[in-house]
């Protein structure tokens, strides 16, 4: 049922000529192993595996340019894969093709401090480079929760929950190099921190979704390590309060690095999975960032804020032990909401607003999850006006599962309506595909034709975004 309603079926593309041209040239780099390729197609989506032909590791941008050659001259779909946390189906090959990982493209290839850069091969993960950057004074602010690679984080245009302070993906994104269709090697940008030169390319390529070409190198901004951190709690009557706060939060312009809702059923599940003793309220996670002085007073600050709002409970610290034991609990929101119905799948979905708006939608959802009979914690960002529904759905009752995705279909329509978006970080992949007409209306055929230029054959990661069909191929 969630295939038939979240991804037309489209003719399988395969090329077993292209497949016996990779084996000769790459040996044992290339699996056609049934469990490696299912592992490459089905992650952490809830949608059906469509496993990829064959599994192609590599080790630097030459192999990626010369396999992506091969499947050019052969029609074969190419997907590329990094750490496979995807959400949507991105990394699903529904007309089969060749799956490029590459995780072993993992080195951090230069550190300028002086110009507060880096940069990466798309196998480097965010924890990994922040480990590396320790002893330098500077950190990687983007945080999407899961230790996701740098290159799924560009293909997806990932955030997380710092955005508040530091911004997304394409905030922090200097430059690419990145592997076109045909196999050519291109660079979109320098480690200037500013151009007017021609196209902006380089933020064309963030967020496609591996859909106009695979990211080889990555220049990344870098930031300064805060002198202070201060990590709090606080508990609300209800959402709408919560909401508000956080909204007041930011029309005052309170430099607050991270600001993350968990609403009463997340905070009961973090409760039970990580042995904890919150109140089990709507509640606010806070971070602050700076000197000793500046940290103080953005909390003085918040505290008032949060009084006008009905928030209690309210304490902070800058213990760095109870910092990771805090945001620990929070990363772990996913596996513990998982935890609250162990045979459930979990449908994890998002959507983002303007923050005037976020009240609204986040109180409306959680009214419709309530009304519906489900079990769907909320988690939000919501210092940028992103949140997330984690449904837990039994997949062999359909019922349940249309319910589920009536919900999602809902949520969607209601982001959209309120001039919000259908995915604040997730991405489209296969999953949110029929919104995407709704929400962009006629500039979307602007997009499927730089598709069609960049790729006219339609290899790299087709029937992503939107379906194959609607661009005629």
């Amino acid at each position: 049922m969630i295939q038939e309603s979240t991804q037309t079926a489209q003719p399988k593309r395969t090329s077993q000529q292209a497949i016996e041209l990779l084996k000769q040239r790459f040996g044992n780099q290339l699996s056609t192993n049934m469990t490696v390729r299912e592992q490459h197609g089905h992650t952490m989506t809830w949608l059906p595996n469509q496993p990829p032909d064959a599994v192609l590791t590599v080790k630097n941008k030459q192999e990626v340019s010369e396999a992506v050659k091969i499947c050019h001259e052969h029609d074969m779909p190419v997907i590329a894969f990094g750490i496979g946390s995807s959400l949507e189906g991105h990394l699903n090959a529904p007309h089969g093709g060749l799956c490029i990982d590459m995780h072993q493209m993992d080195e951090i290839l230069q550190v300028n401090n002086e110009d507060l850069t880096v940069t990466v091969q798309p196998g480097v993960t965010r924890e990994q480079l922040n480990h590396y950057l320790r002893d330098t004074g500077l950190f990687f602010p983007i945080d999407p929760g899961a230790n996701a690679s740098i290159g799924g984080m560009v293909a997806t245009r990932a955030s997380g929950t710092n955005a508040v302070r530091y911004g997304t993906m394409k905030d922090v994104v200097l430059s690419l190099e990145v592997v076109m269709a045909d196999g050519e090697i291109i660079r979109t940008g320098t480690r200037a921190k500013k151009s007017a030169a021609g196209y902006d390319l380089t933020r064309l390529f963030i967020g496609s979704e591996g859909t106009l070409g695979i990211v080889t190198e990555i220049t990344l901004k870098l930031f300064g390590i805060p002198e202070t951190t201060g990590s709090g709690i606080c508990h609300f009557p209800s959402i709408e309060d919560a909401c508000g706060a956080v909204m007041t939060t930011i029309q005052m312009c309170l430099p607050i690095a991270r600001i993350e809702l968990l609403d009463a059923l997340q905070i009961k599940a973090c409760n039970q999975y990580a042995n904890l003793e919150l109140q089990e309220t709507p509640t606010l996670f806070v971070e602050f960032h700076g000197t000793e002085n500046g940290v103080n007073e953005q909390a003085e600050l918040f505290a008032d804020i949060i009084e006008e709002f009905g928030g209690t409970d309210f304490h902070w610290d800058t213990n760095e032990a109870e910092r990771k034991r805090l945001w620990t609990a929070r990363h772990n929101a996913y596996h513990a909401a998982c935890a609250l119905k162990p045979n459930a799948r979990a449908l994890s979905t998002d959507a983002c607003v303007p923050i005037s708006r976020l009240a609204e939608c986040v109180s409306a959802t959680a009214k419709d999850i309530a009304d519906a009979g489900m079990i769907g914690p909320i988690v939000g960002h919501v210092g940028d006006g992103n949140f997330h529904v984690l449904l837990l759905v039994d997949n062999d009752n359909p019922k349940e599962v249309q319910t589920a995705e009536e919900i999602i279909g809902r949520l969607a329509e209601r982001a959209i309506a309120m001039d919000g978006t259908c995915t604040g970080e997730h991405g489209i992949g296969q999953g949110k595909q029929k919104y995407m007409p709704k929400e962009h209306g006629n500039a979307l055929a602007v997009m499927q034709a730089i598709k069609s230029a960049l790729d006219p054959k339609n290899i790299m990661n087709p029937s992503k975004i939107w379906d194959t069909g609607m661009i005629g191929t």
